[in-house]
């Protein structure tokens, strides 16, 4: 018995190799075949791509757990569950929207950590000049900010919202390749405004921290809030400026995901956290990234498969704000 053709003529499967067009989605079995983000086409050809997805597959500025170089396979593998076509609630798919590609990972020599600031930042200005904006799979959080000296060339100063239990801007005397800092020295060498910036989730706190500017939300003013409240605290806030958005997933509560090197009780549900994304529909963005997905701690995959889903929530956003919208149901 021959399989059923697809409507290209194939025989389905493998899409991230044998895909011809960069836009819609063929469907193929959720469990079989070659794993790339949503099943997009790997490719470093970015002529008419819109957004590049690209892994960072480095967890050497750990504070605690480490495994977050899993973390991009492990979303990439996630992700697959849902590849298959319309995404709810925004009910379509905004791959008809958006032309965007896996570009693959970020391949740096482990065993010389001090040359990965420097490499990953070219890697990102790469795909930029190109003209394509990036959705970065990380890694730990230190990867955001030679993501951010990237992103600042190109569009000068950001406004950040950031998803997280931890501000990251612990004091040091510099010089670092530590997530638990990185944000200080974005704020010091003017990568971000923090006068533009909010911090959401928070539920830690270090000695010596200042606000820096920053909004910060802590989590049970989160949990005191609805999601329309959120999202004017964070639009008010970020007005008309460039944002880039980075979510820690252990913005998370650690029931919702474990998968994490430094779980923190008291976070957000998946609910709360898409629900604010869906509603920043205002806000300039010009690239995100995922971090702090540690697989090896991870069960059933479930910080992997939220990691996978948020990040849709944002191309479905990037997708909206291109125009896209749910054609309505038939009767």
């Amino acid at each position: 018995m021959a399989l059923e053709m697809d409507k290209l003529g194939r025989v389905p499967g493998d899409d991230a190799f044998r895909r011809t067009d960069l836009k819609g989605t063929t469907w193929e079995p959720t469990y079989a075949g070659a794993l790339s983000f949503m099943r997009r086409k790997y490719s470093r050809d970015l002529t008419g791509v819109d957004i590049a997805v690209t892994g960072v597959p480095f967890d050497q500025a750990v504070s605690h757990r480490p495994g977050t170089r899993f973390g991009p396979e492990g979303i990439r593998r996630a992700s697959a569950e849902n590849a298959w076509g319309p995404f709810w609630p925004w009910n379509f798919d905004p791959f008809e929207t958006l032309a965007v590609v896996d570009y693959g990972d970020c391949f740096f020599d482990w065993g010389k950590k001090e040359d990965f600031p420097t490499t990953l930042e070219n890697h990102a200005a790469g795909i930029l000049a190109a003209g394509s904006e990036l959705v970065t799979l990380g890694g730990d959080h230190y990867i955001s900010y030679p993501l951010l000296k990237a992103h600042a060339k190109k569009h000068g100063p950001l406004a950040l919202i950031h998803f997280d239990a931890h501000r990251d801007v612990e004091v040091d005397n510099g010089g670092r390749i530590d997530h638990g800092t990185m944000f200080g020295y974005a704020v010091r060498e003017g990568l971000i405004d923090p006068r533009k910036s909010v911090q959401i989730g928070i539920r830690t706190t270090f000695v010596g921290e200042t606000t820096m500017g920053f909004r910060i939300v802590y989590a049970d003013e989160v949990h005191d809030s609805t999601a329309d409240q959120l999202a004017k605290i964070i639009t008010d806030k970020v007005g008309k400026s460039k944002a880039y958005l980075t979510f820690d997933i252990d913005c998370l509560d650690p029931s919702a995901a474990p998968g994490t090197g430094t779980p923190i009780p008291g976070g957000l549900t998946y609910h709360q956290a898409a629900s604010v994304i869906r509603r920043l529909k205002d806000v300039n963005f010009v690239g995100m990234d995922m971090v702090e997905v540690s697989p090896p701690y991870d069960h059933s995959d479930l910080t992997s498969a939220a990691a996978a889903s948020l990040i849709m929530e944002y191309l479905c956003l990037r997708a909206w704000q291109r125009g896209a919208r749910a054609e309505p149901m038939p009767e």
